[in-house]
C-alpha cells in the first residue's frame, strides 16, 4: 500500500503524542489507538501499520545489541553500556550476546547505527580488497 501524505502526517502527529517525560507510553499509544479505530478517518488503516512501523523503529532506537566473540568482563560491559546511554538517552536497554564467528572484537547495534570492530569485519573487508 502507497503511504500518501496524509497517512504519513497523521502517524507522525500519533507518534508525537505517544510520548511522556520522553519515553513511549503504552497507556498513551493504546487511546490513540483506540480513538483513531472510534473515529474511522479516511486511510484509518494505512495510518495504524504506519503508525506501527513507526513505534517499532522507536523501539529498536531504544535497544542496543552487543555482540562480542568471547565473555566480556563485568567491568568493561558496565562502562560500554554507560557510554551508549549517554550517547543514546538514559532509557536504552541493552543485550549481551556472545558470537564466536567473531573471532575477536565487538559488533555494536543500536537501532539502525552499526559499529564493527569485529576481526571477522575486517577479514572480511581485507578479502574484498584483494
Amino acid at each position: 500500500m502507497k503511504i500518501n501524505k496524509e497517512i504519513r502526517r497523521l502517524s507522525r502527529e500519533m507518534l508525537r503524542a505517544s510520548f511522556t517525560d520522553g519515553q513511549l507510553d503504552p497507556g498513551r499509544i493504546a487511546s490513540l489507538v483506540d480513538s483513531l479505530i472510534a473515529r474511522k478517518p479516511r486511510n484509518y488503516i494505512g495510518v495504524l501499520k504506519n503508525y506501527r512501523r513507526l513505534l517499532r523503529i522507536e523501539v529498536e532506537k531504544r535497544r542496543a545489541r552487543i555482540e562480542t566473540a568471547s565473555e566480556v568482563a563485568r567491568e568493561t560491559s558496565s562502562r560500554l553500556v554507560a557510554n551508549l546511554k549517554k550517547k543514546y538517552g538514559g532509557d536504552l536497554t541493552t543485550e549481551f550476546v556472545v558470537n564466536p564467528q567473531l573471532l575477536g572484537g565487538m559488533r555494536i547495534r543500536v537501532g539502525s547505527d552499526v559499529w564493527d570492530g569485529s576481526v571477522r569485519d575486517r577479514l572480511e573487508r581485507l578479502e574484498q580488497q584483494l
